[in-house]
């Protein structure tokens, strides 16, 4: 029986990590890191502002009827408007009609902020936070109050901050966020000021929320739970506006392997998760992030390489497995079996007793990722090279040709509605060959419907694939228009989706690859042969 303490898992990544720049989430994006952070075993997922667009207004609608294993979903808004009735407030409605089970609001903690920036009084300030939270609470939400400035506003008027946390617990708030706004300040205040928090409200359940803008939101937070933080708010990755959020992943890690704090129920979907979300957001992991880099646990001096090949601890704090990492150096890999053990049987491949196939594999998976194929959101590209080396595979049909023209107009618009695309395939399914031409706006989507002229013969049930996400991503930028393309490529057939992966120096033929590997492995789940 795990008897350690749990903290309070709180992601933040769809709402404040979309704030960072060159951070965007398509819907099904969202929904997709939702399912993951679920798994992964996150205990309450910020959503989004309800109604606030029509992508989060369909996000909370899917939500209502997305089966989740662990994690609870919450709506951000804010305190009802000065001078209005917490039940006259139309964003505090949207929030109770969103459905999600969590309503987490932010309000205004310092006092200077009340004054300048909300231009109202103390006082009406507190109605303001006292009365919406009982709104919300009233209306079956559990709320989450998120005190904006909350430190700040400490240091220049505590008596007037604890005031605004005060009205929000006995209002009904089952938790408040200490939110270090600015990110400016420093473990030792953060301790301080959150142990006098806890003093004054023992019976609250507190939380923090830090910011990087000194390059301490991490430890800012371990420091918060160390004061008595039972509940920890941050993003995937650090993702965020300005310097960004603490890095949830960090603090997890930290907190359940450097302090003895129950976080999550597997540790090693770490390294997992962090390159899940991140080639979501088709941005690059940084080599050097904590725990889950490419470089976290990579040796380059020769001092380190000839010491870890005797004491493989000698350099590393933790062995990089226990988070889903493993162990490399620049000359030679010297691990990284357990981890492709763990990946193909995860994917239903017991490789246990074939150690030279699970090295031969790796080494083909580290072939193609040094040409720039990512496997971390393409489990079905990686299941089907994993078929091809145990001579499983067996390929629905063969490519002799394609051939694509695009045809536009001087005078189209931004939108190249004007455009037109036309492919022509040459293919083999069984003994057959079949030549078709599809049409598109573009020249994948053409492909793809010719693709689906032909083997929708042989094969009706592509009929119900389709593409829910396709990212383009420019290895290096620095050769220019000759630079490698990695293309992804998510399918859904209604109730699964899948990621495929192609790599090409023609943007056409790396959406090709990763559209072929789409469809033979919808075929191969649904166990389809001519």
């Amino acid at each position: 029986m795990n008897t350690r303490q749990h903290i309070i898992t709180y992601d933040t990544t769809l709402r404040d990590g979309e704030q960072g720049e060159g951070i965007s989430f398509s819907l099904e994006d969202k929904l997709a890191v939702v399912q993951r952070l679920d798994s992964f075993g996150i205990d309450i997922i910020e959503g989004g502002f309800p109604a606030s667009n029509p992508k989060d207004i369909e996000f909370f609608r899917r939500m209502r009827t997305m089966p989740l294993t662990h994690a609870r979903i919450a709506a951000f808004g804010s305190t009802c408007r000065k001078d209005t009735p917490a039940d006259r407030d139309q964003g505090l409605a949207d929030l109770l009609a969103s459905g999600a089970p969590v309503v987490t609001i932010v309000g205004k903690a310092a006092a200077d902020h009340v004054e300048h920036a909300l231009q109202t009084t103390l006082e009406e300030n507190l109605r303001m936070v006292r009365d919406s939270v009982a709104y919300l609470v009233a209306g079956g939400a559990e709320v989450v109050f998120d005190a904006e400035h909350f430190f700040d506003g400490y240091l220049l008027d505590p008596d007037y901050t604890l005031a605004v946390v005060r009205a929000a617990h006995e209002a009904g708030a089952s938790a408040l966020g200490l939110c270090e706004t600015k990110g400016g300040l420093l473990p030792d205040q953060v301790r301080d000021i959150v142990a006098a928090t806890v003093a004054a409200l023992p019976d609250a359940a507190i939380g923090v929320h830090c910011h990087n803008d000194t390059g301490c939101a991490v430890a800012n937070t371990l420091a918060g739970v160390k004061a008595g933080a039972t509940q920890v708010q941050g993003t995937v990755n650090g993702f965020g506006e300005r310097a960004g959020n603490a890095d949830l992943l960090t603090v997890v890690a930290d907190l359940q392997l450097k302090m003895g704090y129950d976080c999550v129920p597997d540790i090693s979907q770490l390294t997992d998760v962090a390159n899940f979300v991140a080639e979501t957001c088709n941005v690059t992991l940084p080599a050097n992030t904590p725990y889950t880099g490419a470089a976290a646990f990579t040796h380059k001096g020769g001092l380190h390489v000839s010491a870890i090949a005797r004491y493989p601890s000698a350099y590393e704090h933790i062995e990089p497995e226990v988070v889903g990492n493993r162990q490399s150096v620049l000359v030679s890999e010297l691990a990284g079996r357990a981890s492709m053990l763990a990946k193909a049987r995860r994917l239903g491949y017991d490789l246990s007793d074939r150690p030279e196939l699970v090295q031969e594999i790796l080494d083909d998976v580290k072939r193609r990722e040094s040409r720039g194929y990512s496997f971390e959101v393409a489990d079905a590209s990686l299941a089907l090279l994993i078929l091809g080396h145990l001579g499983l595979r067996k390929p629905h049909f063969t490519l002799e040709s394609f051939r694509v023209i695009v045809d536009d107009r001087e005078d189209a618009d931004a939108w190249a509605a004007g455009a037109e695309s036309e492919a022509t395939i040459k293919i083999h399914v069984g003994d057959e060959r079949y030549v078709a031409t599809g049409e598109g706006v573009g020249p994948v989507g053409a492909l793809d419907t010719a693709l689906r002229m032909v083997l929708g013969k042989s094969y009706s049930e592509i009929g119900a694939f389709s593409l829910v996400d396709f990212k383009v991503r420019i290895i290096d930028g620095s050769v220019g228009t000759g630079a490698v393309t990695r293309v992804t490529i998510v399918t859904s057939d209604g109730e699964r989706t899948w990621g495929t992966v192609g790599v090409s120096e023609n943007i056409i033929e790396a959406s090709w690859n990763a559209l072929v590997d789409s469809i033979e492995y919808g075929l191969d789940l649904l166990g389809r042969r001519i």
